[in-house]
C-alpha cells in the first residue's frame, strides 16, 4: 500500500533539496571568484567571528558541523597558502588554537562579498523571503536544535 508524503516528509525534502540548490550556487560563486570553497568559507567566517579571529579545532568544529579531525584536515591546505596560522594555546600548551592571518581576514572579507552579493541575487526571486530575512537565521537555529 502506497502512503502519500506526510507534511514533515515534504518539508525535510523541501530543505534538504534547497540546501543543495543553495549549496551548489554558493561554491560555483565563492571557487569562480575566490578559489574557495562554501566549507572553506565556513571555516573562515567562524574564525573571523571567534574572538581575536583564533579559536580551537573542537570550538570550529561545533560551529561548523565537523570533527575536530576534520577541521584539522580542512585547516591544513589553508595554513600552507598562509590563510590561517596555528598558535599555541596560552593555557594549555598541548592545545593548538587556529588564527586568521592578515592575509586569512583579507579572503574572508572578498568571500563575504561575493556570498552577499550571490544571495542578493538569490533574494530578488523570493520577495517573501527578504522581507523575514532578519527572522529565518533564528527560525531555522531553533529548527534544528
Amino acid at each position: 500500500m502506497h502512503k502519500e508524503a506526510t507534511a514533515e516528509q515534504t518539508l525535510a525534502l523541501a530543505f534538504a533539496a534547497a540546501w543543495n540548490r543553495l549549496e551548489r550556487r554558493l561554491d560555483s560563486s565563492l571557487g569562480a571568484i575566490r578559489g574557495i570553497s562554501l566549507a572553506e568559507y565556513r571555516l573562515l567566517r567562524a574564525l573571523g567571528d571567534a574572538p581575536d579571529s583564533q579559536a580551537s579545532r573542537v570550538d570550529l568544529a561545533q560551529a561548523v558541523g565537523l570533527t575536530p579531525s576534520g577541521v584539522t584536515r580542512a585547516l591544513r591546505p589553508m595554513e600552507k597558502l598562509s590563510i590561517v596560522s596555528t598558535v599555541k594555546s596560552k593555557r594549555d600548551a598541548r592545545l593548538a588554537i587556529a588564527a586568521l592571518t592578515p592575509a586569512g581576514r583579507e579572503l574572508l572579507d572578498d568571500a563575504s562579498s561575493v556570498v552577499d552579493d550571490t544571495m542578493k541575487t538569490i533574494l530578488k526571486r523570493s520577495p517573501e523571503l527578504t522581507e523575514r530575512i532578519e527572522d529565518l537565521p533564528e527560525l531555522l537555529d531553533g529548527f534544528s536544535r
